[in-house]
């Protein structure tokens, strides 16, 4: 790896980190209560982890140049990483097992409002 390349890595994971602290104003503006950020484990993680009245919402934050480019960064492979992460979750957080899961989005470009897409992502929690 040159030294361009890591450069242009450690500037993208500092974009995405700040992405994810505007997508937690975002999610507490609209009532959510974060229950956790950056959560990682074995095979997956999901960025953000918010409650609101009866729903667990497991939260992608995507950066990109436009709203739809960021859109259509969250592949099959994003779906198995998140669905993977929020079942060790939900096993680590027996309360939330009566309450609504699903899977969302957060769209960030430059200029733009954030897009908070509801059930975004398909989770496959079986």
């Amino acid at each position: 790896m040159t030294s361009r390349d890591s450069r242009t890595r450690e500037q993208a994971h500092r974009q995405g980190i700040v992405a994810e602290r505007f997508a937690v104003v975002v999610l507490r503006l609209k009532g959510y209560h974060i229950l956790a950020c950056r959560y990682r484990v074995r095979g997956g993680e999901i960025d953000i982890v918010a409650r609101r009245a009866d729903t667990i919402a497991f939260v992608e934050v995507k950066v990109r140049p436009t709203l739809d480019e960021a859109r259509t960064a969250i592949d099959f492979v994003k779906h198995r990483r998140i669905s993977r992460a929020a079942k060790t979750w939900l096993a680590s957080n027996p309360w939330a097992a009566p309450l609504t899961w699903r899977g969302d989005a957060i769209y960030i470009a430059p200029w733009r409002w954030p897009r908070h897409e509801i059930a975004a992502i398909e989770l496959d929690l079986g």
